[in-house]
Formats: structure tokens, C-alpha cells, sequence
């Protein structure tokens, strides 16, 4: 029997990166009851581990509190008091080796996630791609755990139970009469962004198909895009900058299907158990970041044949010339023929 009754797990940003870690922690909290885990990460994400028995949050502050070493050290010492007894780094940046270092050097046993760098740059540079899947990060975090002497089984998944919608979210969703479609357009990068112009054609094809439609987005500019999305139409919602986070899953986890480009907004419907449609630009599902639990057939990506050079990197942020149109290559038909099979 181990000896490890409390593990921290280090998963500070970004909000796709934390919700991918979701999965694997109720997979792990179901697996090992007598655990308890402890998830440092930002405040804005603590919703995302609601529902996970075992489990409690601590929020970093990275502005102030916990800024720079002293601040990383101040951390430590927070949580050194809460009988950490492991640390699974699923982070492995500068911030969480200094947190997880200082455990070591008080006797924890640690372990951190591997990224795969090596592998993805074969996958994404120009010149001998290898085209082939790369491990993907929930492997890579079960591994993590494994190394603690906690092999977790990512085979027939649970996941939570459709939120029940307050009066709040109601007062703009409506009842729920018809199948619901969240859709999120943006990504933190243009090369993973659908063209809104063809954006526009799905929505308009969805929502003369009677489905009800919500818009997902943060922000004023994007909210303003989306309300160009909506036209007209009393079946299309714009939800963006009206819903808090918690306000958000809840409505994520009763929509039928949801539409993403390779964004936070994929991972966060995978991670409630939601079937996703994602579409790919310049990034690929070979490089490890696929949602959770869904098929590749609901994986839409550019041509290759067109664009032999996709994936051109791991996160988008990498601009090739003359792939600018890549996701043209993604027809509105095909969108919107796999989304009415992922309804069905």
C-alpha cells in the first residue's frame, strides 16, 4: 500500500491546459477514493473541479501574493501546511519546477508531465515532418501519476450529470424544446479561427434547421462579431459577457453538441462529456491536444494535400505564407453535415 495520501497537482494556465487535466483527475478520484488531491491554478478556473470528490482547490495568486521566488517560496510554505505527501507538476514551467523543487528538497516524492517537445517539433517543422500521432496529454499526465505509483485507466470515462439551470441562466436560454448547439468561433490565434464569413453560412444553415444556438466568445470585439453572427434570428443566442464561468458549464453540459475551433472552448465541452465538433487550421489532433474522449471522424481539418505543411506548430502562433486560407479547405456543408450526425 502507498504511502501517499495527498497529492498536489501544479496546472496554473492556460484555460484548454486546465480543463485538459479535468478527465484524468475524476478518472484518478474514482480510482484511488482514499487520495486526496489538492489542484493549485488560477482562481478563474476553480469551477472546472466542482464536481470531482476528494478534491479541493487552492487558488495562486500570481500578480501579487505568489509573484516572483519570495512569492513562490510564501506559496510553499501555504502549502506545506496542508501535509502534501506528492507533487504531480502537470505544468512544467519555471513557476511549478520551483514549487514542486522545494518539496523535493523537503523529502515529497515528485513527478512532472514530459510535453513531448522533441516529438512535436518532428510533427510540426517543415523540412522530414514525421506525420504521425503524438502522445497525447492525458497519456502524458497519466504517466505523470504513474510515476507516483498511480496508474489511472482513461477507458469507459464518467462524467458528471447535466447541470440543472437556474432561473438566471434560463432567463436567456429559454426552455430547452429543441437540441441545443453551442458554437465558439475564436481561438487565442487567427490561424486556428474559421473565417467568419463561412461561420455565418453554418449558423445560417443551423438555425434554419430549428436548433437552438449559442454563441460562446469573451470580450467586446468578439462579442461584437457574434452579434453579426446572430442577425436576426431568435434561435441564435449570444451568451458571451452574460454568463459567469460556473453559469457557463452548466449550460455547456445540457447543449447536444458543441462547435470549436482547437480552443479551451473544445476541452471544456469534452471534459462535460459533450460531443465536440472541432475544426483545425494550422495545429493538428496529432500533436496530442484532440478533446477528451471524442472520435476523429468529429475532427475536421484543413487539407494536406493543399497545405502540406500542417500542422505548422503545436499552438497555431506559428504564421506560414501563403496558408492563410488553409481552413477554407473545411467547407460550411461538411461542418454542418457532422454536426447533425454528432446530434444523433
Amino acid at each position: 500500500m502507498s504511502n501517499i495520501k495527498h497529492i498536489l497537482v501544479i496546472r496554473l494556465s492556460a484555460m484548454g491546459d486546465v480543463a485538459m487535466t479535468v478527465p484524468v483527475l475524476r478518472a484518478f478520484s474514482l480510482q484511488y477514493p482514499q487520495v486526496k488531491i489538492t489542484v493549485v491554478s488560477r482562481p478563474f478556473f476553480k469551477p472546472f473541479f466542482r464536481d470531482i470528490p476528494n478534491l479541493d482547490f487552492f487558488a495562486i495568486d500570481v500578480n501579487q501574493k505568489h509573484k516572483g521566488i519570495i512569492g513562490l517560496v510564501r506559496l510553499y510554505n501555504e502549502l506545506k501546511k496542508l501535509n502534501i505527501d506528492a507533487v504531480a507538476d502537470l505544468h512544467n514551467v519555471l513557476r511549478s519546477k520551483v514549487v514542486r523543487g522545494l518539496f523535493a528538497v523537503s523529502g515529497k516524492k515528485i513527478a512532472f508531465t514530459d510535453k513531448g517537445r522533441k516529438d512535436k517539433k518532428a510533427l510540426t517543422r517543415a523540412k522530414n515532418k514525421v506525420f504521425s500521432p503524438v502522445k497525447s496529454m492525458f497519456e502524458r499526465h497519466c504517466t505523470t501519476f504513474e510515476e507516483l505509483g498511480f496508474p489511472i485507466d482513461l477507458n469507459n470515462p464518467s462524467f458528471p450529470e447535466k447541470s440543472i439551470l437556474s432561473g438566471e441562466i434560463l432567463k436567456i436560454t429559454g426552455d430547452k424544446t429543441q437540441k441545443w448547439i453551442g458554437i465558439a468561433p475564436f481561438a487565442q490565434y487567427d490561424s486556428k479561427v474559421y473565417p467568419l464569413d463561412l461561420m455565418q453560412e453554418i449558423v445560417i444553415e443551423l438555425a434554419r434547421n430549428d436548433y437552438k444556438l449559442f454563441l460562446f466568445g469573451g470580450g467586446q470585439k468578439e462579442i461584437d462579431k457574434l452579434n453579426q453572427l446572430k442577425r436576426d434570428f431568435q434561435n441564435v443566442i449570444v451568451v458571451a459577457g452574460k454568463l459567469k464561468l460556473a453559469q457557463e458549464l452548466d449550460l455547456i453540459s445540457n447543449l447536444d453538441a458543441m462547435l470549436s475551433m482547437d480552443s479551451g472552448n473544445a476541452h471544456i465541452g469534452a471534459m462535460l462529456g459533450i460531443k465536440v465538433i472541432t475544426l483545425w487550421g494550422a495545429t493538428h489532433p496529432f500533436a496530442g491536444f484532440k478533446p477528451f474522449n471524442q472520435s476523429d471522424e468529429f475532427c475536421l481539418t484543413a487539407d494536406r494535400s493543399s497545405y502540406p505543411l500542417i500542422p505548422t506548430s503545436v499552438y497555431g502562433n506559428k504564421i506560414v505564407e501563403g496558408y492563410e486560407d488553409a481552413m477554407k479547405t473545411i467547407t460550411p456543408q461538411t461542418v454542418v453535415d457532422k454536426i447533425k450526425k454528432g446530434l444523433f
